[in-house]
Order: structure tokens, then sequence, then C-alpha cells
């Protein structure tokens, strides 16, 4: 047992030259060679400096056909809608008692934005959009902060180029949430002599969470689900196929079986709408386009990333009770 200890040890105290010159891992008869397919397939990060940006173009024109689309639903027309991110307007409140934080006020590089688009955008859908979409939506996006003209076209070059209103406006010298503020967090460790009580030196704005987001218990992307008791465990969908369908349709990232999350449970939609001949159209044609109204104030994304045989199969689905067909 002792000689088995001592190999094992021995056999991993390597040097980082020894380890460099290990065999590859196919020589052990486990694992292949990363594709460069896959590797580009995560490696989608763009830097303030434009660093990963691909090679693309996309106009204001182009962007708003996408942005009206996709994106109004949920941020507003014009990017002015506060019910998920208010994305326009905004520029020279950050120093003000009413700060307004949007893509034109806030962010100090415009790589950022086709950053975020491109990765987590839309909600419902992200990654979807091509390179030359994510250029056109961001075109767009900026031209509602009136930061670029209506006739203007974005690419790999233009982009990391642009002056953004705040780019100089960060810094690490302000309080929590207060705009003139003494900053609370250069405190040293402490080692001896430590203080006896704890005090709160910093709090969120009364208001703030509401002001901004509305009330959390009611239904903010399924963050109430936090402060009340979640049923253990959620019982599993019967047909696991047409489960499966739905999260792959995006669908399970707002919606479960049983309960509430950011809309309501499918046993709500089907005790609501499953008497009605009218349903399945009604429902069908509420997914595909989107909607807001029939079930509280936070708006279901358009989805047409899903064809519409899948939209009927699971309003069918979700009619019968998300149970066996």
């Amino acid at each position: 047992m002792f000689r088995f200890s001592v190999i094992l040890l021995l056999g991993f105290t390597v040097t980082a030259s020894a380890v460099a010159a290990a065999p590859a891992p196919s020589s052990y008869g486990i694992g292949r060679a990363v594709t460069q397919a896959e590797v580009d397939a995560w490696n989608i990060d763009v830097r303030p400096d434009g660093q990963g940006l691909p090679r693309g173009h996309g106009s204001v024109s182009e962007g708003q056909m996408i942005y009206d689309a996709k994106c109004a639903l949920c941020h507003g027309t014009f990017g002015e809608s506060a019910q998920y991110i208010q994305l326009a307007g905004g520029v020279g409140t950050l120093q003000t008692s009413a700060p307004v934080r949007t893509v034109g006020s806030l962010l100090a590089h415009a790589t950022t934005l086709y950053d975020y688009i491109y990765r987590a955008m839309p909600f419902n859908d992200s990654k979807s959009l091509t390179p030359n979409e994510t250029y056109a939506l961001t075109a767009y996006v900026l031209n509602l902060n009136d930061i670029l003209p209506a006739d203007a076209v974005l690419d790999q070059n233009t982009l990391p180029a642009l002056k953004m209103p705040n780019r100089n406006g960060f810094t690490s010298q302000r309080g929590l949430m207060t705009p003139k503020g003494a900053p609370d967090v250069h405190n040293t460790a402490c080692m001896s002599k430590c203080e006896a009580t704890v005090a709160i030196a910093s709090r969120l704005p009364t208001g703030f969470v509401e002001g901004v987001y509305g009330d959390l218990s009611d239904n903010f992307r399924g963050l109430a689900l936090m402060n009340h008791v979640r049923p253990t465990p959620p019982p599993a969908a019967p047909d696991k196929s047409l489960a499966k369908l739905a999260e792959h349709s995006g669908c399970l990232g707002c919606h479960a079986i049983d309960h509430r999350v950011v809309g309501p449970a499918f046993k709500d939609v089907a005790a609501k709408y499953g008497n009605s001949p009218e349903a399945a159209t009604f429902l069908a044609s509420k997914v595909k386009s989107g909607g807001t109204g029939n079930w509280g104030n936070i708006p279901m994304p358009p989805n047409t990333g899903v064809s519409d045989a899948n939209i009927r199969t699971l309003v069918q689905w979700v009619l019968s009770g998300a149970t066996n067909l």
C-alpha cells in the first residue's frame, strides 16, 4: 500500500517540460483532436479593441428590419422600453441623481454591444444571428442613440473606431449606487484589532429595484422563485420527446409544466384555453408573433426561429396538459 502511494505521488510530480513532452491524448486510445470548427463555435468573444470581430457588415436600415421583428417587442420601437432593458437615451444622466443606463449613456466601447447581441440575443433564441445581422442590429441601436447616422454601415474595421459618449466615464472611486458617494471597497484585510461589530456602509436607493424592474414577486424573469417555494421536484413530462422539443425551441426558458417561471405554467394555459375550438390557432399565432397582456405585463418575444409545424405540435402538447398527445 505504501509503495503504491509513493508511485502515485511520483507519477503526478512532473515538470512542465515533461507534460509538454507527453503523448497526445489519441496515443492512449481515447479522445480526438478538436476541430477548428469546434474551436470557432466557442471562440466568439469580442474585445474592446475589436479583436475577435468576424468579417461582415450591416447597415442601419437592415438593422431596423431585424430589430422590429426580433427586438422591439421587449425593448420598445425606439429602444425606449424599460420593461427589460432600455437601450436608447440617457446620455449625460450618469452623474445625476437619476442615472439612465443605456447603450448610449453607459457603454465605453461599441464593440461591447456587438459582443452581447451576438452571444445572448434574442433572449429566446441566442446565438441565432449571423455576423451580418449582428453588425446591422448594432448599427441600428447605435443610430437610436444618435451615435451613428441613418446611412451608416458597420464592419470589423469601422465598429472598433467608434467613440462612445461614456468612453472616459468609468471610475472605481464611486460609492455604491450613488454618483457622489465615497468609495467603500478599498478596505484592507483585518489582521489585528478587528472591529467587534459590522455596520452597513452602503444601501441601494429606496425604490431602485421596483423603479427599474417592477415588482420582482410578480413575474420578472423568474427571479420571484427565489422568494417562493418551488414544487420539489417538478414532475417530468411523460412525453420526453416533446419536452425535448420544447426545450430545444426555447420554451422552457420561460415556462414550466406545473409552475410559473417568467410566463405561465403549461397546465394553466391548458386550463384557460383548452376548451376553446380556436385555442390552437390563437396560441400558435401568439407563439409565432409574440405579444403581451394575457398573463401580465412581461411580453413574450416572437419565436421566428421555430417552424410552423413544430409550433403546432407544441401548442397541441400544451393544450393537452403537456402530457402524451
